[in-house]
């Protein structure tokens, strides 16, 4: 005689929608009469299905989804009360209890397509919108592209949400990130004469001239009566700058040093007790990744807090680093540091979610001028150090060694990176004048506006309530309270410009997402389930 226990029968989800059937402690439950059946066989669940409760045919898609939740919170209901009556104390403990595994994954995909539902809802009502597009690797060596969406609708009302998460197991040339793409748009049914721009990380997939991901786009656009504009993410840009300053001499014998710390497990253990024994600020340095936007600025901060630590310990170890010695070596290290701590200020100000491309570019050129400053103040005389507060503790320390005399140096590195600076944003630059006019509608000198938006622009001068409410109100509800047929073509740059991303920074997160949510112990992880996870994520 045949043994059924060991033919390793298990129950199918799909019996839940198919046959109103569930699995409670390795039993096969109807959910309509609590009866169960002995064996995880189809054929005898189908048959008390259709022997019993054939009337429920009737109900099919989403009605028949809807009875399956209806039943299930009937028998969670049950339970519960039975639990009260028998055991009240046991109730919190089955109220904890966690869901099925197969549970949880339909849970998720209900409400990932209930996102997506409202999601093509509010396109249909989006003037402009614009697309934010990143590709990476998965642990499981899929190519994943990401395509972010922003949407302005004619209230002014922007939506910033995952579009898609295209999963790429072939090639990824511009061609072929252009059909993902296309895909998406599509599915949701959005209208290509709407799409005001595409900014991407810089890669060269991306933004190839003749074949690139955004000129494919752009071009698309054109066809269908459309224009759109061409931005590398200002964050990634901002990072290249600041790598500008490459400060070799200084950076190799760091990071040699922070290497050997840490490279061994002994030196290491050693070197935190030693820091724990001298009771130092710090409890350890840190290691450097030349990816992370930060690390650079955070492992040289932390290098040059302990660096007189850090000199004993190797002294110790037989292994003196001579450099830390030398005043103007120390010189370039402090003015490393500081230059860096500020470029770390400008990225952390430009990351976030919803930012505007207006805002973005004003932390941009507010960081020229403050660039033009330092290089005022270091090219004087007297240098003025009062923003460079590392430089400034090592010229204290070593006043004979006439350290001042490299300021003019550091001065002429800093005009360098303004160069550079100048030279990396030309996209941005190229719509600086519908971002001042957009932001600053009353600064803005008419015959320097659009032709079409000159007259306008000697409308809002003179009527003096405009001002006011400019004045009182954020800027978007400005926009919303222009008239819409007087102020019909500045309210749609506005919504132009409402609907431009300024960074690829949702990609960024949404990609450490990607890597906690799909790791080593996950790799199993679908493209369509690790779709909705990040769907509902965003």
């Amino acid at each position: 005689r045949r043994k059924v226990d060991s033919e390793g029968r298990r129950f199918q989800d799909r019996w839940k929608v198919e046959y109103f059937f569930t699995e409670i402690e390795n039993h096969c439950v109807c959910l309509i009469c609590q009866e169960t059946v002995a064996v995880y066989k189809e054929f005898n669940v189908k048959r008390h299905y259709q022997s019993r409760h054939s009337t429920y045919d009737k109900l099919t898609g989403h009605d028949r989804s809807e009875k399956l939740k209806q039943l299930e919170a009937v028998l969670i209901e049950c339970v519960m009360k039975m639990v009260e009556n028998i055991c009240p104390e046991k109730k919190q403990e089955f109220a904890n209890i966690c869901l099925a595994r197969n549970t949880v994954a339909r849970r998720i995909e209900e409400i990932s397509s209930d996102i997506k539902r409202q999601l093509t809802s509010k396109g249909v009502d989006f003037d402009f919108f614009s697309i934010a597009c990143d590709e990476s690797t998965d642990l499981s060596d899929t190519a994943q592209l990401l395509i972010f969406m922003r949407g302005v609708d004619d209230e002014m009302n922007v939506t910033e949400e995952l579009l898609d998460l295209q999963s790429l197991t072939d090639q990824t040339r511009g061609k072929d990130l252009f059909v993902s793409v296309s895909s998406a748009i599509d599915d949701m049914k959005l209208p290509w004469n709407k799409v005001t721009g595409i900014i991407t990380d810089g890669a060269p997939a991306m933004v190839g001239e003749r074949s690139g991901l955004s000129t494919l786009i752009c071009n698309k656009v054109i066809e269908e009566g459309g224009k759109a504009i061409k931005l590398h993410c200002i964050i990634h840009q901002q990072v290249l700058c600041a790598k500008h300053l490459k400060y070799d001499h200084v950076m190799k014998p760091v990071l040699k040093t922070i290497n050997f710390i840490r490279s061994k497990a002994l030196c290491h253990r050693q070197f935190k007790q030693f820091l724990l024994d001298i009771q130092a600020e710090y409890e350890d340095v840190l290691y450097h990744n030349d990816v992370r936007w930060l690390s650079r600025g955070s492992a040289l901060q932390r290098f040059y807090s302990l660096r007189k630590e850090i000199g004993e310990f190797l002294e110790t170890k037989g292994q003196p680093m001579r450099e830390l010695s030398d005043p103007i070596w120390l010189a370039d290290l402090g003015f490393l540091v500081d230059i860096t701590k500020h470029l770390n200020v400008l990225n952390t100000s430009l990351q976030g979610k919803d930012a505007a491309v207006n805002q973005l570019y004003s932390h941009l050129k507010a960081f020229g001028t403050k660039l033009q400053l330092f290089i005022r103040q270091l090219s004087q005389t007297q240098p003025n150090t009062i923003h460079f507060s590392a430089l400034q503790e090592i010229m204290n320390s070593f006043p004979q060694d006439n350290i001042s005399a490299q300021t003019s140096r550091y001065a002429a590195d800093i005009a360098s990176l303004t160069g550079e600076f100048k030279r990396r944003f030309q996209d941005f630059a190229a719509i600086e004048k519908e971002i001042s006019l957009f932001s600053s509608p009353f600064s803005v000198d008419p015959e320097d506006a659009p032709d079409q938006l000159q007259l306008i622009e000697l409308i809002l001068d003179c009527v003096p309530i405009l001002v006011q409410i400019y004045q009182q109100l954020s800027l978007v509800n400005f926009y919303r309270q222009l008239d819409k047929s007087r102020f019909q073509e500045i309210r749609t740059l506005a919504k132009k410009m409402l609907s431009l991303f300024g960074s690829t920074y949702m990609c960024e997160k949404t990609f450490s997402a990607m890597n906690f949510n799909k790791n080593r112990v996950r790799t199993r992880l679908s493209d369509s389930h690790l779709r909705d996870i990040l769907r509902i994520k965003t």
